[in-house]
């Protein structure tokens, strides 16, 4: 089985330290790693790490944006590990690929970043391979590739491939493939045009048609609306852990929910999926957590 995961990629430098350096400041890491990045990229590594492990013939698709520019040998090598199969929507490109910084902060496991995302990095609908979603079970978007994604959701919906919203903030764009939609995780910082409460957030969402919505909150509960039995909301709680780096755990939940959806009910899914995500929030970087089975 295949998930198809659409958006960001990027190469991310990763630093621990005391704290994120003040103006005119330099500071030594206590320890740096550099990995593939983004909320489509992350996901796609979950996905295949835990599908490898319980069921060895599912296998990541990444649908990006990587050119030929040498620094995307790195994000090549790196995503060679994890078995992801890299779709490239401008193989020609010399670009360099987006890099991001990030500085974990050591006591609180707290990230600051600094990337330009996909912003010099769009593609359009055209660069879709035409058997792009053939043996594809779930497909993820995570609004970096908006064109793409809105193109690939549709399709997807035609075809009755469930479909998956990273909604980590608003992105212009996301109302045309919103109702494409099977299943929308959000942020707490996910705001649509005029929705100031999660109340309005849900309304909204429903409104278009999507049958499963949860708004996740960090270390705080999962709340969650469904309809496939009725209408049913509530909350899921999620463990609690000492925190080392909380860099990429919503990537990460997102990736384990398109994992566990395809084998458990919605409620169940998060619940698995908030598990993984706060166990990868107890290794420095993105990565690491997977070297270490989870409970």
């Amino acid at each position: 089985m295949t998930g198809l995961f659409v958006g960001l990629l990027t190469l991310d430098l990763i630093y621990l330290a005391q704290s994120p350096p003040k103006n005119n400041q330099k500071i030594v890491a206590a320890d740096y790693t550099v990995a593939a990045g983004g909320p489509a990229t992350n996901a796609a590594v979950a996905f295949s790490h835990l599908a490898c492990r319980d069921a060895p013939w599912r296998v990541s698709r990444l649908l990006s944006v990587v050119g030929s520019h040498p620094m995307t040998q790195l994000i090549r090598g790196d995503l060679q590990k994890y078995q992801i199969e890299i779709i490239d929507l401008d193989p020609t490109t010399e670009n360099p690929p987006p890099v991001s910084s990030i500085i974990v902060t050591q006591a609180s496991g707290e990230r600051a970043v600094i990337s330009i995302n996909a912003a010099k990095t769009q593609a359009n609908s055209q660069a879709i391979p035409s058997d792009i979603l053939q043996n594809v079970d779930i497909v993820l978007i995570d609004g970096h590739q908006m064109t793409v994604g809105i193109e690939i959701a549709q399709t997807a919906k035609a075809r009755n491939i469930p479909v998956v919203i990273d909604g980590g903030s608003w992105k212009s764009g996301f109302e045309q493939s919103l109702p494409f939609v099977d299943y929308a995780i959000c942020s707490a910082n996910f705001h649509p045009p005029h929705c100031q409460t999660e109340e309005e957030v849900f309304a909204y969402l429903s409104e278009l048609g999507i049958s499963h919505i949860a708004i996740t909150h960090g270390e705080k509960p999962i709340r969650y609306l469904t309809y496939s039995e009725g209408s049913t909301n509530g909350f899921i709680d999620v463990p609690k852990i000492p925190a080392v780096d909380t860099l990429g755990a919503g990537d990460i939940f997102h990736g384990a929910f398109c994992h566990y959806i395809l084998r458990e009910n919605f409620t169940d899914a998060l619940a698995s999926a908030a598990k993984i995500a706060a166990f990868s929030c107890q290794f420095f970087g993105t990565r690491r957590w997977m070297e270490t089975s989870p409970p």
